[in-house]
């Protein structure tokens, strides 16, 4: 049965930390439904834009909202194809998210048939490739990525299946889980065309599967397209130490993986926590109010605190002097956010109407 090698290194150990702090505060966080429903909405149409244009798709943002609004677009067939294909893939995961049960071989090629729907012949959709592949850099013609050959493909598969039932990989973190899957197939590359883009989906299927969805807020693959060379570097280094699946060490990977995860999650995050403010702000104001970044932190310390006296502001906010935050706490005052308690020198600041 296949083992992954990978040492849990202390960048692994901090990007595991920092996500799941985020985590804890992203599914805590009092947003209201119609914010909730936005930023899935959001994350929905960034994640397939992303996720066929790092393949090479030419749709734009606008394009692809369009396309998966219904709306005619004009441009390649194939493009338009691939973004619908990818917006069913993600209705599939949804279905199979919620699947009892051991992960599938099934689930796999049920992926890869909406995947390449339209796209590649009949006979190889959702069918282990039966040919080898090579892939070249266009420019140079240099050999860049040799996966296993065809023959190898089921009994590789069926291997890495038997691991992601086992009572091993069961005590694995999800995220760590997720990012080892992403890196086999990619690795193993079964099929003749989508291979990356299974990968993305199979991968978000165990974070799904396994509580870390996050409320669907967050987009992997915008994070990939936007740095496709850090990408395919860190699928690179690994490939590069053996032609055994078996005896790659996955660390530098999953550093790598852990990271972008944990980069999406703080900045979901730091939205979300703008929006519980901006609640918080509406209910007590009875109107929406606009604050600067350091208003906020302000806002929500003096809120954590039930007070906070320029002392404490201070702190907070080291790097700033008492005279701006002194102009940024009478703007507050002004906008009747806040009110002063207290005598001159021992005054404090507390949210007003609370």
């Amino acid at each position: 049965m296949y083992a992954p090698k990978y040492t849990i290194s202390n960048k692994i150990l901090k990007n595991i930390g920092t996500l799941e702090a985020a985590k804890e505060v992203i599914e805590s966080a009092p947003l209201v439904p119609s914010f909730e429903k936005q930023f899935q909405s959001d994350a929905f149409v960034r994640t397939i834009y992303h996720g066929t244009h790092i393949e090479g798709n030419d749709l734009t943002l606008v394009q692809t909202k369009k396309v998966l609004e219904g709306q005619e677009v004009y441009a390649r067939s194939r493009d338009i194809q691939e973004v619908i294909n990818y917006r069913n893939v993600a209705k599939l995961l949804d279905d199979l998210a919620v699947k009892r049960g051991e992960y599938e071989i099934e689930m796999l090629k049920e992926i890869h048939q909406m995947t390449v729907y339209r796209i590649v012949p009949e006979d190889k959709v959702g069918v282990f490739r039966a040919t080898q592949v090579i892939i070249k850099e266009e420019e140079t013609g240099q050999v860049i990525f040799e996966p296993p050959p065809f023959i190898e493909v089921p009994y590789l598969i069926e291997d890495f299946f038997l691991w992601l039932n086992s009572l091993e990989a069961a005590e694995i973190h999800p995220v760590i889980k997720s990012g080892i899957a992403h890196y086999i197939l990619v690795a193993i590359h079964p099929f003749v065309e989508g291979n990356g883009r299974v990968s993305r989906a199979f991968a978000t299927l165990i974070l799904m599967r396994e509580g870390y969805d996050i409320k669907k807020f967050f987009s992997l693959e915008e994070h990939f397209d936007s740095d496709p060379a850090s990408y395919y570097e860190a699928f690179a280094k690994v490939d590069k130490q053996s032609r055994s699946l078996g005896a790659r060490d996955l660390t530098y990977w999953l550093e790598y993986f852990t990271e972008v995860v944990a980069t999406e999650l703080i900045k979901i995050k730091e939205k979300v926590r703008k929006l519980s403010i901006d609640n918080r702000l509406k209910r007590k104001m009875g109107e929406q109010m606009s604050l600067s970044e350091r208003q906020m932190r302000l806002f929500e310390y003096i809120s954590d605190q039930g007070s906070g006296g320029m002392q404490d502001l201070r702190k907070v906010m080291p790097m700033v002097s008492e005279d701006t935050i002194l102009r940024d706490i009478k703007d507050m005052l002004e906008k009747g956010i806040l009110k002063k308690t207290g005598s001159t020198k021992a005054s404090r600041y507390v949210i007003a109407n609370k």
